[in-house]
């Protein structure tokens, strides 16, 4: 069983070449499409130093910002492996644990797993607690409209069959692309599981992007997707 990696990158120009050589490390890990997202600073330019020596590797890039759901659309575009996962460019989460999540579904337990922030005993630095309530409520919220009892839906540890994926319409350009994945998992009746991971959180000066706005969308996208029609989401 093989694996795509999705790297969606806005603006990253301190941490990306860092977290490609560590992604690149991972020898279970076969392909990696990364897509700049409009980058206004030098990430692409660092992005592109890695392609001569790393065929595995593919960038995609878009002439302005769309968003991190659209990053992620435009990738699956261009993934050719049978399983599919997101990793973000941030240095907040370790790409070690992709293969935990991988495992699995390549042992035919489960069609998505979620890395999650809140089980095992993996390392994990303490921020935010407003953020952390707001994550609290949005996998809530998302649970009772998915009947699922998942502890972290906006995890940025998603691994799942392409072939799942494949059945079903993304419409979602922003950060609403996490509980529009879950909900829709769930109605196609995905095999769901979570894995504890490790999680070394970045502060707003650190360059850390999702703000209280998103908050607001994803309980819209929650709502939106919970109560549409099944002809609205799958292809």
């Amino acid at each position: 069983m093989t694996l795509s990696v999705i790297v969606p990158v806005y603006d990253e120009e301190k941490r990306v070449s860092e977290a490609l050589a560590r992604l690149l490390a991972c020898d279970f890990v076969e392909e990696i499409i990364v897509v700049d997202d409009g980058s206004t600073d030098n990430s692409r330019s660092l992005i592109e130093n890695f392609l001569p020596t790393s065929p595995k590797l593919r960038l995609v890039v878009h002439k302005y910002n769309q968003g991190k759901g659209k990053a992620i659309r435009t990738a699956l575009e261009y993934c050719t492996k049978e399983v599919v996962a997101i990793h973000d460019a941030d240095l907040e989460y370790d790409p070690v644990d992709i293969e935990k999540l991988f495992q699995q579904i390549k042992l035919g337990k489960a069609d998505v797993v979620y890395g999650s922030r809140f089980l095992g005993s993996q390392p994990k630095r303490t921020l935010f607690y407003w953020h952390y309530l707001g994550n609290r409520f949005l996998t809530t919220i998302c649970n009772m409209a998915s009947d699922l009892n998942m502890t972290d839906i906006e995890t940025c540890h998603k691994v799942f069959r392409r072939s799942l994926v494949s059945k079903i319409t993304l419409r979602e350009n922003r950060f609403g692309i996490e509980p529009e994945l879950t909900i829709k998992f769930a109605r196609a009746g995905a095999i769901i599981y979570e894995a504890g991971i490790s999680y070394e959180g970045r502060t707003y000066k650190e360059g850390k992007k999702i703000g209280w706005k998103d908050g607001f969308s994803a309980i819209y996208c929650i709502v939106k997707y919970s109560i549409s029609p099944k002809k609205f989401w799958l292809s």
